[in-house]
C-alpha cells in the first residue's frame, strides 16, 4: 500500500530526483534534442520543398515532352506530305515521259511506214517500168520485123515530132 499512499518524504525525494533529472536534461540534453528536432523539421521542410520543385520540374518536362512530340508529329506529317508531293510529281513526270516516248514511237512508226510505202511505190513503179519496156520491146520487135513497116513507122514518128 505504500505505492498507493506514498509517504511525504518519498514524494519530496522523488520531486528532488525529478528536478535534478530535469535540470541535467535541460543543461545537457534539452538543447541537443531540440536542435536535432529543429534540424529534422528543417530537413523535412527542405525535402518537401525539393519534392515540390521536382514535381514542378516533372510537370515542365512533361509539357516539354508533349511539345516535342507534337513538333515531331508535325515534322513527320510535313515530311510525309512532301514525300507524297514528290511521289505524285515523279509519277506525273513518268506519265509525261511515257506519253512523249509513245508519241515518238508512233511518229517513228509512221515515218517508217511512210518510208516503206514510198520504197514500195518506187519498187512498183520500177517494176511496172521494166515490164512496160519489156512489153514495148516485144511489141516493137513484132511490129518492126518487116523492113517496110520499120521505115513507115520512123517516118510517122518524125512527122509527129516537131523540131523547134
Amino acid at each position: 500500500m505504500s505505492l498507493i499512499n506514498p509517504g511525504f518524504g518519498l514524494v519530496i525525494w522523488m520531486t528532488i530526483a525529478f528536478l535534478i533529472v530535469l535540470f541535467v536534461l535541460k543543461k545537457y540534453a534539452w538543447k541537443p534534442i531540440m536542435n536535432a528536432l529543429k534540424e529534422r523539421e528543417d530537413s523535412i521542410e527542405e525535402s518537401l520543398r525539393a519534392a515540390d520543385r521536382a514535381k514542378e520540374e516533372m510537370k515542365d518536362l512533361m509539357i516539354d515532352n508533349e511539345k516535342l512530340l507534337r513538333e515531331a508529329k508535325d515534322e513527320r506529317d510535313a515530311l510525309l506530305r512532301e514525300a507524297r508531293k514528290i511521289k505524285e510529281k515523279i509519277i506525273e513526270e513518268a506519265k509525261e515521259k511515257a506519253g512523249e516516248e509513245a508519241a515518238n514511237v508512233v511518229e517513228s512508226a509512221k515515218e517508217r511506214i511512210e518510208n516503206e510505202k514510198k520504197a514500195a511505190l518506187v519498187e512498183i513503179k520500177n517494176t511496172i517500168a521494166t515490164y512496160s519496156i519489156e512489153i514495148a520491146e516485144k511489141v516493137l520487135r513484132e511490129e518492126l520485123k518487116d523492113k517496110k513497116k520499120q521505115e513507115n513507122y520512123i517516118e510517122k514518128l518524125l512527122k509527129e515530132t516537131s523540131l523547134n
